[in-house]
């Protein structure tokens, strides 16, 4: 993943003196380091301007990482940052298809792309994935762009202003989301963004689902996270407009970070449910079944080739949002695993073919690893209602609910995603 990485950057058409490669490395493994120095210095050797930095301690993970990256004498000169996490590969014409807009349009503090999934046909896990990222990019973040609202730096394939980054404070480890964190302090300075869809930077989802759930929980903490630090903030701002502030608060943060997750969880997994146990409660149809419909098939329209999987999506989606709600409270309370930051596993090409050619016939699988309590808890729950539902119930929800509650025990038992076998 490094060298494709490392090899797709320093393949940028752009005049080679006036491009730093700088390569960040925060990785603890010794292999890993010395692999990523030898390849800094292979393409040192061809004569590119590459710079290999690594720091002594994690401190602030990737803030930490980008904010003394920063530091150094050679950045002074550049007016722009590009930014690439590990396993995404640019194509050569990127520069070019993104600072003119920075040159030409002296407003503009960051041009962001979007991201192309190698490896989203993998398992139905990464599928699921691809969708809910498509949406994203296809509505949210386009959306936002071309009505010159607020929307999110997506932290990697996009270009900073330097002057604009540095007037907005830096690279701040206070959360675990440090792009939404620059973004919304960018914004409150008066910067406007572009999103430019038609740009696509290759990258690989996590296909494992422990890896996916520990992304979920850093994507759904951090923003709440950020949220409680930064409301007042917002409110007391005078550089924007009041309309602004209504839609970064209200839109962005508490509609999309917040209650988007809760309500879902909520809802679907424990009010819905529960209604089968208590006759007197009833639920209109047009609140359970139809307008929740309706936006789940818009929701899919980013996707059009995975239609359909759409029955599955929703499944997942809504047992991802068990940890998505816990995630939102940690961030919001600020409690236990709110700055908690481990990198997100991306197994890459070479080490999936290594693995499937040392791989035993018989994979030894840890249960206890793959055992996840909440899960099986809320299938439990989703089963025993679904059964009540079938003797004593007349709205038929055990159909929903018995294939709810087998979507939460496949992914209690770990029976989702790539499964990598233990040598």
């Amino acid at each position: 993943v490094y060298q494709l990485s490392i090899g797709a950057a320093c393949g940028l058409s752009w005049p080679s003196d006036r491009i730093v490669i700088q390569v960040l490395d925060d990785s603890t493994d010794p292999t890993i380091k010395d692999m990523v120095e030898l390849e800094c210095q292979r393409w040192a050797s061809k004569g590119i301007n590459i710079k290999y930095e690594i720091r002594d301690n994690r401190n602030g993970y990737k803030a930490g990482a980008l904010k003394e990256g920063m530091k150094h004498s050679y950045v002074k000169h550049c007016d722009y940052v590009v930014i690439f996490d590990a396993d995404f590969q640019p194509e050569p014409d990127f520069l070019w298809r993104t600072i003119p807009f920075l040159v030409h349009n002296p407003e503009l503090a960051l041009v962001q792309a979007r991201w192309k999934f190698v490896n989203a046909d993998e398992c139905l896990m990464t599928r699921m994935q691809e969708m809910s990222l498509d949406y994203h990019f296809t509505v949210e973040q386009e959306v936002g762009s071309s009505t010159y609202s607020f929307f999110g730096f997506n932290g990697t394939a996009g270009v900073w202003r330097i002057s604009a980054l540095n007037e907005a404070g830096g690279w701040k480890d206070r959360t675990t989301v440090e792009d939404m964190d620059l973004a919304v302090r960018a914004s409150l300075k008066g910067w406007k963004f572009l999103y430019l869809g038609s740009l696509k930077v290759k990258n690989e989802l996590p296909s494992t689902l422990k890896a996916y759930r520990y992304q979920q929980h850093r994507w759904s903490c951090g923003p709440a996270n950020l949220f409680r630090k930064m409301v007042m903030e917002i409110i007391k701002n005078k550089k924007v407009s009041t309309w602004k502030k209504v839609h970064v608060i209200y839109s962005f943060f508490v509609v999309r970070k917040l209650v988007a997750h809760i309500v879902t969880f909520i809802f679907y997994c424990v009010v819905l449910p529960a209604t089968v146990l208590v006759p007197e409660v009833e639920v209109p149809k047009w609140g359970a079944v139809y307008i929740p419909s309706i936006i789940t098939i818009l929701n899919a329209v980013g996707t059009p080739r995975s239609f359909h999987l759409l029955v599955f999506w929703i499944l997942f989606e809504n047992v991802m949002s068990l940890h998505r709600t816990k995630a939102t409270f940690i961030g919001l309370l600020e409690a236990g695993r709110v700055n908690e930051w481990i990198v997100t596993e991306k197994l890459g090409d070479a080490h999936k073919s290594k693995a499937a050619a040392k791989a035993p016939r018989k994979p030894r699988f840890r249960f206890g690893e793959r055992l996840h309590v909440l899960e099986l808890s809320v299938g439990a729950y989703l089963f025993f209602c679904g059964c009540y539902d079938v003797v004593f119930g007349k709205n038929h929800y055990f159909i929903y609910l018995f294939a709810q509650a087998i979507a939460f025990f496949i992914m209690g038992f770990g029976y989702v995603g790539t499964i990598v076998p233990n040598s």
